[in-house]
């Protein structure tokens, strides 16, 4: 199956644009219930106004979130991406951290955040679970569960460690481009033969 999905899509580095593990990290906190597409409208705009963890810390929610409004509950996020930028600077000499527990500890970071940040920027292997590797998961029966931390688990149980980054961008990709929510096409499906629960959703 891995071999199907990756022979079909080309694996990209990241789906939002970024220069540094800083950068990505707050681009993932964006991207929360909002597309990488509006993300990635928005931090060109986020990131000119604060290049670096001590002027994100040093700036109010108000200026922050007045660059990045049109996201999805924009203040709330800017209140977040202050609050971490101030705690990466007194906690962590101004870097992101290398560790799932240190990133989950930051505010509104949860572990699918941490999972791109850790895999993206420094190559540490971890399952990112989204709505689409929910729901692809679920159709290709390797969960019966729709808590993400317990279909992370069931992740981590079948699959060796060496395909966990890329696996959860394929799964990813096919959740966006097939296997979709709303338009399910079992007959061409690229993982058809693979497929347990065809049209099921959790």
């Amino acid at each position: 199956m891995f071999k199907t999905l990756s022979d079909q899509y080309p694996i990209p580095r990241s789906f939002l644009t970024h220069s540094n593990p800083f950068e990505l990290l707050i681009a993932t906190m964006l991207s929360a219930q909002c597309t990488d597409e509006r993300v990635n409208k928005v931090t060109p705009a986020l990131f000119e106004a604060f290049p670096d963890v001590a002027s994100m810390a040093g700036a109010t929610p108000e200026a922050i979130c007045d660059t990045i409004r049109s996201v999805n509950f924009c203040y709330t996020k800017a209140i977040h991406i202050q609050k971490t930028a101030s705690l990466l600077l007194s906690q962590h000499k101004g870097r992101v951290p290398h560790t799932l527990e240190e990133l989950i500890a930051l505010p509104g970071v949860g572990r699918k955040t941490a999972h791109v940040v850790l895999g993206q920027a420094f190559d540490i292997a971890g399952i990112t679970v989204d709505t689409h590797v929910k729901r692809v998961s679920f159709r290709l029966g390797f969960t019966h569960h729709t808590d993400p931390y317990k279909i992370e688990l069931d992740l981590q149980q079948q699959w060796p460690k060496k395909y966990w980054i890329h696996l959860s961008t394929l799964l990813i990709v096919h959740g966006r481009n097939q296997c979709t929510a709303r338009r399910v096409s079992c007959t061409t499906c690229l993982c058809n033969s693979f497929c347990q629960k065809q049209g099921l959703v959790p």
